[in-house]
């Protein structure tokens, strides 16, 4: 799946964290119950690629992928745990390299027009905007439009249901990340009902 049909899957991509693949099924259920398709594993702990495993085994109507790629290591890793994409939090000359080597998409992260040119120079047109809130958000993708009109933009960090419509109205932005959708008390209780709800809040929002 290419960038662009991804991240135009739903106005949110919810950013997980899962520190037990044994919930990974339930929770990626929960999940697609209220809307979301597109699911982003983060590699920050050691039962990611094994989730990301049973997530894209067990639950065919989610797009499975993983996040937090910061080497080529992890890159080819997330594709041989089967994930459908990769984000990452920035983008180096070997996560560029293993991406063309690739048939898994990549969206690189960029925080600053110098990087977004780079990654643009490598041929990523759509990118996620990381950590979006602390580099300027709204003011800064705004101000990205006019010199960067071919770009499109995933904003990730800070961002949360309140703030979610603002960052979604705006013409280069195709849809925002959040960990709000996934917190971690509701995991660990297991309550998948209050994950489905924010699930469907989530979906429920218009860009």
């Amino acid at each position: 799946m290419d960038a662009l049909t991804l991240l135009r899957q739903g106005p949110v991509v919810p950013v997980i964290v899962i520190n037990d693949a044994a919930v990974a099924v339930d929770l990626a259920h929960a999940l697609v119950e209220g809307g979301i398709r597109v699911l982003e594993v983060t590699l920050r702990t050691k039962a990611a690629l094994a989730a990301i495993r049973r997530m894209r085994d067990e639950v065919p109507d989610a797009i499975v992928g993983a996040g937090t790629l910061r080497n080529r290591a992890h890159f080819e890793a997330a594709a041989d745990a089967g994930a459908m994409f990769g984000i990452s939090p920035g983008l180096t000359a070997e996560l560029a390299a293993a991406s063309r080597c690739s048939e898994m998409t990549l969206v690189p992260g960029v925080a600053t027009i110098s990087e977004a040119m780079r990654a643009q120079d490598e041929g990523f047109l759509y990118q996620k905007l990381f950590p979006a809130e602390a580099v300027g958000g709204i003011k800064l993708l705004k101000s990205l439009s006019g010199p960067l009109p071919d770009l499109r933009f995933c904003p990730t960090g800070g961002i949360d249901l309140a703030k979610a419509p603002d960052y979604l109205a705006l013409k280069n932005v195709l849809c925002v990340g959040g960990s709000w959708l996934t917190p971690d008390d509701a995991v660990a209780a297991h309550d998948w009902a209050r994950i489905t709800t924010l699930a469907r809040e989530a979906s429920a929002l218009k860009k």
